[in-house]
């Protein structure tokens, strides 16, 4: 198990579990902080690419260990055809330009989402960006494109069947660890801290099995504008949350 690093946020101790070992993120807002700027779309996109570098690095200080980022999720395809071609074309650019630097930061970049419906020129890019970083052992930076929820369980289901040969499966021999193993976050310790920008209030098909225990945080502000001071409000309010997972408080303060 990952031990949580130690960190001070206004006289608040973050250590001990106080410090999420894994945040998720949907980063929403970018095309209304473009339009309140009188900018096109797209650029709201780019500011809000600059707005996840700098909170990679930040949990890379705070030896966060797992970071998962909603970059485009399997709905987002509805969206304007430009826009789309448009994220695409981003999405490949911040692979050219930030695999390199990910690497010499240690940072393990990882890819989850399903493949099939991506160019195969951007399937080369990741999996070239996965096995340069597959040994890093600092911060796991999990990516999600093309995601959804509901598409990973439906995934983890089908592996399941497919790994059991011709044999059929009995009732009620698929177990919890079964599915969770099979899952595209296989391997990894469940979100602590959810986080979403830009005022909504809902998780959108983001991590449904994965979030059920997890503390939510949404926040106002819309991602190109979450800097620093705001993901540290956002640790420092999951710090003050009580997490039960079923018991009693009194059951919890009791150790």
């Amino acid at each position: 198990m990952i031990k949580p690093a130690v960190v001070k946020h206004s006289g608040t101790d973050l250590n001990d579990g106080k410090l999420p070992a894994h945040v998720a993120v949907i980063m929403d807002g970018n095309g209304r902080w473009a339009r309140k700027c009188g900018l096109p779309r797209i650029a709201g996109h780019r500011k809000g690419a600059e707005t996840v570098r700098k909170l990679i690095t930040l949990c890379g200080k705070k030896k966060i260990p797992f970071l998962t980022l909603f970059a485009f999720s399997s709905e987002n395809w509805k969206r304007p055809q430009p826009e789309v071609s448009r994220l695409m074309e981003l999405f490949v650019s911040a692979l050219d330009k930030d695999i390199g630097e990910l690497h010499e930061n240690n940072v393990r970049f990882r890819v989850i989402g399903d493949r099939t419906s991506l160019d195969p020129g951007i399937v080369e890019k990741i999996v070239k960006g996965e096995t340069l970083t597959v040994a890093n052992t600092g911060l796991q930076l999990n990516v999600a494109i093309n995601y959804g929820g509901k598409w990973d369980i439906l995934n983890a289901c089908q592996k399941i069947v497919d790994e059991s040969g011709h044999a059929k499966r009995k009732p009620g021999s698929i177990t919890f660890e079964d599915l969770e193993t099979a899952l595209s976050t296989a391997g990894q310790p469940e979100p602590d801290l959810f986080i979403r920008t830009g005022g909504e209030r809902r998780i959108s098909n983001f991590l449904l099995w994965q979030l059920a225990y997890t503390e939510l945080y949404f926040s106002d502000v819309l991602w190109p504008d979450f800097g620093n001071k705001e993901f540290e409000q956002a640790l420092a309010e999951y710090a003050g949350r009580q997490r039960r997972f079923g018991q009693t408080g009194e059951q919890v303060e009791a150790g």
